[in-house]
């Protein structure tokens, strides 16, 4: 193995999952062995829940302004050590370095966020009366949980552990079985920047594992990122053992593309969009809504893909499984008369065979009722639907179940603006491929890419790992008195 046993972080020890059963973690560059780590149990997560409660009682009562020192010192560890974390990103994950690399540099704006909370929470104060006064101030809710994805070992965990620790919380992180060494990493930089014992956690393990998060009494707040079939379940699970939920799910982005798009922006653009990160973010650009002529662009796009090579600026996809999975939805649009205009199947590269490849694929002619078109294929995959009118496009992306992103491409403020005006999704881009908001703005979808209130990261991630608590005052008799006092 690559790298040690994968383990638990418990009060600030690094300790072995109490099951016998081990699980495997491979490279998806070549199919190596990585590392592996054993299931985790009740019994690991009961042993976490005492410790994390003991030291977040602790931890509540230190002053904002004192919490985020931390994370001050925690932001320059993650620079200074930025190389090997992004090549751990780039084992486990099978991304390029370039985009390992801008994952961890995001985990540092991430924890610039963190660093500047104190200037977010410091309450209200008002004169509601002659000498009455109301006053609100937010505290920590206690222990809380995120469970988190493959796609960014990385950067999805640093959206929610620094600011639910600088708020006052202590966090137990659920990583991925896929991708879980990055976050050992974490664990050891956030103690070596002096973060008190108990605070932040990691247990490792898989579907019995989520489901005792979502269960256990200790755990106040959870929160998911992943597919939608399993954000409603963790959404509804955890939620019915009366906790507080936030479930980001799937997506199934779409771009409208309009005649008057600049043409090499806009085809350099969609393409990036659909083959960053192997094309497994919820945030690519999946399905390409081209209303009328739009010949100059989609003319420049097969020679945009052509650019993409897989092993020089294209990623591995995670799995053997995800290859398949994504190559049985580019065989089936075909079988049913779409035109492969660029095909990325079978794809092999050298000295890596037992890598997880799939190439940039291109796929025109389709209508909106194909799979292709309308689920989550979570690869390097366009999807090219033509239709006549900006309204037609519209209907297809708002039939859509999801609703993380749309974007639209073309130069006119006007059809712009109706565009983002009338789609239904939470993140919207104009001659922006993907269009993720920057702190101290938040990530959140809506429709069935996201399960509860409010969104991840930014300002509402205060609202989320926090409660409010209201106080109102009258010291002077002499005051008058009104109704209101």
């Amino acid at each position: 193995m690559k790298y040690n046993e994968v383990q638990n972080f418990i009060n600030g020890t690094f300790k072995t999952g109490s099951s016998s059963k081990n699980i495997a973690v491979i490279s998806p560059l070549d199919g190596s062995l990585l590392s592996s780590f054993n299931e985790s149990t009740l019994d690991d997560l009961n042993e976490i829940v005492v410790a994390a409660e003991k030291a977040q009682k602790i931890w509540e009562k230190v002053t904002i302004k004192e919490r985020v020192q931390v994370f001050y010192r925690y932001k320059r560890l993650l620079e200074e050590n930025n190389a090997e974390l992004t090549e751990i990103i780039y084992r486990e994950n099978g991304k390029v370095h370039g985009e390992a690399k801008a994952e961890i540099d995001k985990a540092i704006e991430l924890t610039e966020f963190a660093c500047s909370l104190p200037q977010f929470v410091n309450g209200e104060n008002m004169e509601v009366s002659k000498g009455v006064y109301c006053a609100s101030s937010r505290h920590a809710i206690g222990v809380v949980a995120s469970i988190v994805p493959f796609n960014f070992p990385s950067m999805v965990p640093h959206w929610t552990v620094v600011n639910a620790l600088a708020l006052g919380n202590a966090m137990i992180l659920k990583p991925s079985e896929a991708v879980p060494i990055s976050s050992q990493y974490i664990a050891k930089l956030l103690k070596e920047a002096g973060l008190p014992d108990g605070l932040f956690n990691i247990i490792n393990g898989t579907q019995s594992t989520v489901e005792n998060i979502c269960d256990h009494p200790g755990i106040k707040a959870v929160t998911f990122v992943g597919s939608t079939k399993v954000a409603k379940i963790v959404y509804q699970r955890a939620s019915n053992n009366l906790k507080q939920v936030l479930a980001l799910g799937g997506a199934k982005n779409h771009i409208v593309l309009l005649p008057d798009a600049h043409p090499e922006m806009a085809s350099s653009n969609i393409v990036a969009s659909m083959s960053g990160c192997a094309g497994q973010r919820c945030m690519a650009a999946a399905t390409l809504l081209a209303v009328g002529n739009c010949d100059a662009v989609l003319d420049k796009l097969v020679a945009e893909g052509q650019k993409i090579q897989c092993g020089t600026n294209l990623g591995a996809v995670i799995s053997k499984a995800a290859k398949d999975r994504i190559e049985n939805y580019i065989t089936e649009a075909e079988q049913q008369g779409a035109k492969i205009i660029l095909d990325g199947r079978n794809t092999v590269v050298a000295g890596k065979e037992n890598g997880f490849y799939v190439g940039p694929t291109i796929i025109d002619f389709a209508t909106a009722d194909m799979k292709v078109a309308k689920e989550e294929i979570f690869g390097p995959v366009l999807t090219i639907v033509r239709v006549k009118t900006i309204d037609e496009a519209l209907a297809i992306e708002n039939a859509n179940p999801y609703g993380n992103a749309c974007s639209v491409f073309t130069q006119s403020g006007g059809l712009a603006n109706y565009v983002i005006e009338n789609a239904s999704a939470g993140m919207c881009g104009i001659n922006i491929g993907v269009p993720v908001p920057r702190e101290p703005f938040g990530f959140g979808g809506w429709n069935e890419s996201r399960f509860g209130s409010g969104d991840i990261t930014g300002k509402s991630s205060i609202i989320f790992f926090t409660k409010e608590k209201k106080t109102t005052t009258k010291w002077n008799p002499e005051a008058g008195t009104n109704w209101m006092s």
